[in-house]
């Protein structure tokens, strides 16, 4: 599968694709603060420890680490707090389903720009095996080689 990299996109979890199987993936927005959004937009976000956690029927996201903006002063608030992530109910207690008892985890994958608001795509994932990882590896590589004759035999 081969992704273009989004212009809208502002932070993106590369490693959640190699360490889970993504089953199914969920647009949400997400309960920011105005210094936040600017640091976002400059790209001070990493996203590579975060998860998403479901309690008292509202879906949080844990672990983003937001930078301080700059030129934001008492407005900065904590790098690593939890944000309410922007759901419908319906949606929460499916997800919520999955997760509790077929063993699911949700994984924030990518923050991207949606008609000047930031959203995130949450991943319903399944967690990978060390010889998961390697056969998708060779299957990266394998498919690499095949691009690489097919280029050369159009010359």
């Amino acid at each position: 599968m081969v992704r273009k990299k989004n212009s809208n996109t502002l932070a993106e979890n590369r490693k959640a694709r190699h360490d889970y199987f993504v089953e199914e993936t969920i647009e949400a927005g997400i309960s920011l603060v105005g210094t936040e959004v600017k640091s976002i937009r400059i790209g001070k976000c990493n996203l590579k420890e975060s998860y998403a956690d479901i309690y008292n029927g509202e879906m949080f996201i844990k672990g983003m680490h937001i930078s301080h903006y700059a030129q934001g002063n008492i407005t900065n608030v904590d790098p690593i707090r939890e944000r309410k992530l922007l759901l419908h109910k319906e949606q929460i207690k499916r997800f919520d389903l999955l997760v509790t008892r077929e063993g699911f985890t949700l994984i924030p994958l990518a923050l991207y720009l949606k008609n000047g608001k930031v959203k995130a795509a949450i991943g319903l994932c399944r967690g990978k095996k060390n010889y998961d990882k390697r056969d998708s590896m060779l299957e990266k590589a394998h498919n690499r080689d095949i691009e690489r004759q097919m280029k050369e035999s159009n010359r």
